[in-house]
């Protein structure tokens, strides 16, 4: 006769492996779990006062248990079935929640919750689902370049270890690339690493490319699901470079100037708009029919203005792609006659000119020691002041750098020339005579004096001057002296005496020579005058005019009164001597 404990050990063993039995209103369960992360499955059942124990199972593909984790109600201890591939990743906690660390793909199962008490079992199934992140997805074996009118392939987009699968699209400037014949051609692959049971993704994009694709960003995204829902990520951009043959030729000339002179180095540069641009042109020089082949480049150096004309390149298979460009080479000339150092003596007429002959009108300036001048210079007599460093400088204003200058260097040489004045302080004490010099080149002066008498200052001398310059000694003589001036240059030496009286005899005083500003001022007041007396003059004649009208007029009339007056003397007369014959 059986006991009453092995009746129910047997009881609760069939129950464990025959039960069936859901609790009331429960249903299908889905736990989602991130690859990697620690799947979490609550019981969901209640706990009963009479419970045994609780365990955990999975079913596998064919629908028969594997049992995984035991926890009895009494013992409080945990047992763990020795299943492999859950080794060391199980934790059942007292509520009888179970946990799997590091979730894998092969934990996507069926998974039940057990609670048995002595009479029942109440189980209660958890669906486990896995998701895995894809790689970023990545645009590799990129074509080298792209060509217009040619289905190329432009490269393999990749997202890896996706669990499930997902799906890869292409872009073009951010708007999908569906397939187009001909054009567009895209081929998708996926492939499982049957150890992770992990997706690798790959779509190879062929592409007719044209124009309008340059700099042109190309992307691909990967679409997948994850424990959230779907996502997209998006690779980095792609830009490729665009081949197409030339459309046009352009030439330019370097450096790039507003005008061109003389003794310029250019360089002509020849471009064409494709990709990659030609690397050799024909370049076609002006009067020369026959192309020189060249590089991209010609340069021309110290052009001279026979280099003026139209310069031309075109592609070496195609010689009707021509461009052309038109340059003119700026010049200036200029001739100074004459130029360098010239001597002339004074009073002599010296006449000047300065030639210019330039690719456009130049502006011409006269310099003068520096200073500007109003007008070019002309010499009808020479004088002192006349002499100095002058310059003709002319300028192309449009051309930069264009300038040209000649010098002339106007020594003008005379022979000295004296006059001396003298002149008596107010106070009587003492008499100033000055020695008036005149000549080039400088002349030196000399004094000599013939009788007694202090001389003050001997030494004084004005500023050397336009050719001019005095000296003046200060003297109080006790009787008449003579002093003699001597001025002598390279030319001549020239001697002047002047008598002086004593300081006690009163004589004349002669006036100073006059400065050359003075000379200017006193010239002007001249003019003024002569201006003045003029007018006067011209007004004395018209009132003489008009006085003499008049008085030629009275004449006329005192010639008739008077004639009257005659003719009634004369009856007068002529009626006495009647009277007296008469007696």
């Amino acid at each position: 006769m059986e006991s009453k404990g092995a009746s129910s050990c047997r009881l609760l063993f069939c129950l464990l492996i025959s039960a069936t039995v859901l609790r009331p209103g429960l249903g299908w369960y889905t736990v989602n779990s991130a690859y990697g992360d620690t799947i979490i499955m609550p019981c969901r059942l209640d706990v009963p006062q009479n419970l045994m124990f609780g365990k955990w199972k999975y079913e596998k593909p064919d629908g028969s248990p594997v049992f995984i984790a035991f926890r009895s109600s009494t013992k409080k201890s945990v047992q763990y079935d020795d299943v492999p591939e859950y080794k060391d990743r199980l934790s059942l906690s007292e509520n009888y929640t179970l946990s799997i660390s590091n979730a894998r793909i092969s934990d996507e199962k069926r998974f039940v919750c057990m609670l048995v008490t002595e009479d029942n079992v109440f189980e209660a199934p958890t669906i486990v689902k896995v998701f895995k992140q894809p790689s970023k997805p990545e645009i590799v074996s990129k074509a080298l370049f792209l060509e217009t009118e040619q289905l190329k392939k432009l490269g393999d987009c990749i997202s890896e270890d996706s669990y499930p699968d997902g799906n890869i699209t292409w872009y073009r400037n951010g708007k999908v690339l569906h397939p187009l014949e001909g054009a567009v051609v895209i081929i998708f692959k996926k492939e499982m690493d049957p150890v992770t049971q992990l997706y690798t993704m790959t779509s190879t994009l062929e592409y007719k490319t044209t124009k309008a694709d340059i700099q042109m960003p190309f992307t691909c995204s990967v679409t997948y699901y994850g424990p959230s829902g779907q996502k997209t990520v998006h690779s980095e951009q792609a830009v490729f470079d665009i081949y197409y043959p030339t459309e046009q030729v352009t030439i330019q000339v370097l450096p790039p100037k507003t005008a061109i002179k003389e003794g310029d180095n250019i360089t002509l540069k020849c471009l064409g708009n494709g990709n990659p641009p030609p690397e050799e042109f024909l370049f076609y020089l002006p009067g020369q029919p026959e192309g020189i082949r060249s590089s991209n480049t010609y340069t021309l150096t110290d052009v001279r203005r026979n280099a003026t004309g139209d310069y031309k390149c075109s592609l070496i298979d195609k010689k009707s792609m021509i461009a052309s460009a038109a340059i003119t080479v700026h010049y200036l000339d200029l001739s100074l006659n004459p130029s360098g150092e010239v001597t002339r003596q004074i009073g002599d007429a010296l006449p000047v000119s300065c030639t210019i002959s330039a690719s456009r009108n130049a502006t011409v300036v006269w310099m003068k020691d520096n200073i500007r001048l109003r007008s070019s210079p002309s010499f009808s007599s020479l004088h002192y002041q006349d002499a100095g460093n002058y310059v003709c400088e002319t300028a192309l204003q449009e051309v930069e750098g264009l300038k040209k200058r000649e010098s002339l260097t106007l020594i003008v040489e005379g022979k000295p020339q004296i006059k001396m004045t003298k002149k008596t302080d107010p106070s009587g004490l003492s008499k100033t005579i000055i020695c008036h010099v005149e000549g080039f080149p400088k002349p030196a002066i000399q004094w000599t004096i013939t009788g007694s008498g202090s001389v003050i200052n001997q030494t004084e001398e004005s500023p050397y001057i336009n050719g001019r310059y005095y000296s003046k000694i200060i003297i109080s003589p006790e009787e008449n002296v003579t002093l003699t001036c001597t001025a002598e240059n390279q030319l001549e030496r020239t001697v002047n005496s002047l008598n002086v009286s004593a300081i006690s005899i009163p004589e004349h005083d002669e006036a100073d020579e006059i400065s050359d500003e003075n000379r200017e001022k006193v010239n002007d007041q001249a003019k003024l005058i002569v201006g003045i007396v003029v007018g006067l003059l011209l007004a004395a004649l018209v009132a003489g005019v008009v006085y003499w009208l008049y008085m030629k007029k009275s004449k006329t009339a005192s010639k008739h009164v008077n004639k009257d007056l005659g003719n009634m003397e004369e009856n007068k007369k002529l009626e006495e001597n009647n009277h007296k014959t008469e007696a």
